[in-house]
């Protein structure tokens, strides 16, 4: 019993060691943590290239240099247009306001008694006009936060060379890390942590690589869709609806209200909402008979509610460093939590007594032990009735 408390004890203070680290030097490991997640996200696709007798290295190399292409074309292509889409949403939004405050207002107060006249709405746009006209959009946000330090301009600039590099490396060594640190592992402990290892990695690599695959694709999906139906701000609708709908139905429910408001203010007929409909309609049956079957599968085991808790408390905690490591560590827990459930169902705690123990449900003790006594006496006298008379 003492060796097993020392043991826990042990096991405890690593993990508080490990929580201390994460607490105080956050910041230097976040690119660090940044390159690790890469490694592992993508470490499935080298080792595909190495079953096609592609060395690890030149793999390595060869997904990076993809990376790289799709990278600038991202910068080069999707940032400026998905600026000109913010700034078009910005300069339509007092449309929206208006239709708002003249069109759905008075029906919602009409219908149910609703009232929105607190509510500022051209303060609130006037805020978001100026605030982006100032800051120049996108870019000019970020080299105007990045520039007020020179010291944040080198850790920005360190950051994007650290990242890279270690991801590199990392994804060329990630076997001989694994092994090594399964070396490590005591002997007496190794084929249950292997196992949940192993769970944790489908559970971790379902929602990561599955997940995010479908995110993106019906961010296109919808993105795509809206733009054909003629909506000016359709493909920013669509990569917000997308982005979101890791929580089930969230993505598809705002995508519809931007898309529907949309519609309205910019056509202001029903064929466009309808049309907006069957977009939306057409995006969550791929959803959910093709891409998650397909990507994420029946091994996810993060309930949304479970994630959204773990991304805030992970930030709460530990910051942007919290935040990146939320989701790995919330597979874990899932994992741990299913095998002490499977523990505690297969122990005597859980399991149903022996025929022959008592259990008292109601009265005293007292009462229980006269009830047994009783019991005893009667016994013999019962088995003296019972038993057959014999010759004299």
């Amino acid at each position: 019993m003492a060796a097993a408390l020392d043991i826990r004890l042990r096991w405890l203070l690593l993990v508080s060691v490990i929580g201390a680290v994460f607490y105080w030097f956050g910041s230097a490991l976040t690119p660090f943590i940044v390159a690790g997640l890469f490694a592992y996200l993508f470490n499935p696709l080298v080792e595909k290239l190495e079953r096609r007798r592609i060395g690890r290295s030149l793999g390595v190399s060869l997904l990076f240099l993809v990376l790289t292409l799709v990278l600038v074309g991202i910068v080069l292509v999707l940032v400026p247009y998905m600026q000109k889409q913010v700034t078009r949403f910005i300069d339509q939004l007092p449309n929206w306001i208006a239709w708002a405050r003249n069109v759905a207002a008075p029906w919602l107060e009409q219908r149910f008694g609703f009232s929105f006249e607190m509510f500022d709405s051209e303060g609130v746009v006037t805020l978001l006009q100026n605030h982006w006209r100032e800051a120049g959009g996108l870019a000019g946000t970020l080299v105007a936060k990045v520039s007020k330090s020179g010291f944040a301009v080198v850790a920005w600039m360190l950051n994007l060379v650290i990242v890279p590099v270690a991801a590199f490396y990392l994804l060329r060594d990630w076997n001989l890390l694994v092994e090594r640190i399964h070396a490590l592992l005591p002997r007496h402990i190794e084929p249950v942590v292997v196992r949940l290892v192993r769970e944790s990695d489908e559970t971790l690599g379902a929602f990561l690589r599955g997940q995010l695959s479908v995110m993106i694709i019906l961010g296109m999906l919808y993105g795509v869709g809206l733009w054909a139906v003629g909506i000016s701000v359709g493909p920013l609708i669509g990569m917000i609806a997308g982005l979101i709908s890791f929580v089930p139905y969230l993505g598809a429910i705002v995508g519809v209200a931007m898309g529907v408001i949309a519609a309205l203010v910019q056509y202001q007929d029903a064929f466009h909402v309808a049309m907006v409909l069957v977009v939306f309609a057409s995006g969550q049956l791929l959803e959910g008979y093709v891409l998650v079957p397909k990507l994420v599968g029946d091994r996810i085991g993060l309930h949304p509610v479970a994630v959204m808790f773990a991304i805030l408390a992970g930030g709460e905690l530990f910051g942007f460093v919290g935040v990146l490591v939320a989701l790995p560590l919330a597979a874990v827990i899932m994992v741990l939590l299913r095998y002490a459930y499977q523990r505690y169902t297969q122990s005597e705690m859980y399991q149903e007594p022996p025929a022959d123990s008592t259990i008292v449900l109601e009265g005293s003790v007292a009462d229980s032990v006269r009830v047994a006594k009783g019991e005893a006496e009667s016994t013999p006298k019962s088995a003296a009735a019972t038993e057959p008379d014999k010759p004299a």
